[in-house]
């Protein structure tokens, strides 16, 4: 059985030439960088994502920081909470309006 990774190589072009000849193999070599291009691409996107997505997520505070900061995080909470049901209010408001104009 082969162990190494050129070993495997030479097997799936060996085997690449009797079954699909040698006019074929271009084609089949093209059609894998395309994919293995797509992959990268893909994979690079997506550690750009994670990346992105760790620097906006606020570092974790000591506990002791954490408990004395609760109540203030409770109140802006509760602020935009209320924030956030005038603007429904209001949509809903402006919705009316535009249904009575119809």
């Amino acid at each position: 059985m082969p162990g190494s990774v050129w070993d495997w190589i030479i097997l799936i072009v060996v085997a690449l030439v009797l079954f699909g000849g040698a006019s074929k193999l271009p084609e089949i070599f093209r059609s894998l960088g395309r994919a293995f291009g797509e992959f990268r691409k893909g994979q690079i996107e997506v550690e750009n994502e994670l990346r992105q997505m760790q620097s906006s997520t606020p570092q974790t505070q000591p506990q002791q920081q954490n408990q004395q900061s609760q109540p203030d995080e409770r109140k802006n909470d509760e602020e935009s909470v209320e924030e956030l049901k005038k603007k429904i209010e209001e949509l809903q408001r402006q919705v009316e309006e535009l249904k009575k104009g119809k």
